[in-house]
């Protein structure tokens, strides 16, 4: 696969809401690891969407990583992809930060992959209750045709260069 481009990327984080966070094994760190991604995304002019899974009843996006109103997209279905497609630009890969690396994630990814898109699934962003679903969640997803990537990854393959305009402030994010 070729790198990410940053000028044909979307970043969408599924589902770090309030009442979900908690149930994560590392939730804390999975919305830390998805707030570095989103603020170096923020800087370069990669577009961000956030679903949100029955705000009613499991809250909205954690405050941490304040969207803007107009980039959240409620959802009762598991697979975002139904409220995601018409959103994203077709040409550009989905990078995927959230949760459950298992159910939300991997149903979305798995629907987007069906429609022809490229998915990147960051997995030190991405959290499910436990390890062992965590796991198999990211084996399926790389079974299936996502790319497994990491954070560091995501940002240099986006930055291209180290004579990026936002180079240093981007990389400070990683540090």
């Amino acid at each position: 696969m070729p790198r990410l481009d940053p000028r044909r990327s979307t970043l969408a984080v599924i589902d770090l809401q309030a009442r979900l966070i908690p149930a994560l094994q590392d939730g804390g760190g999975v919305v830390a690891n998805t707030r570095r991604l989103l603020t170096a995304a923020g800087l370069m002019d990669i577009p961000a969407l956030f679903t949100e899974q029955n705000p009613r009843g499991l809250g909205v996006t954690v405050p941490e990583l304040t969207p803007d109103a107009a980039s959240v997209l409620p959802k009762m279905t598991f697979d975002a992809t139904p409220v995601l497609i018409d959103r994203l630009p077709p040409d550009h890969a989905v990078v995927l930060t959230g949760c459950e690396a298992h159910v939300c994630v991997l149903q979305t990814a798995l629907g987007l992959l069906e429609r022809g898109r490229r998915v990147c699934v960051v997995g030190d962003a991405v959290g499910s209750r436990t390890a062992e679903n965590k796991a198999a969640g990211l084996h399926r997803l790389a079974a299936e045709g996502a790319e497994i990537i990491t954070i560091e990854m995501a940002v240099f393959e986006w930055l291209e260069s180290a004579e990026h305009p936002r180079f240093r402030e981007v990389i400070a994010l990683i540090k």
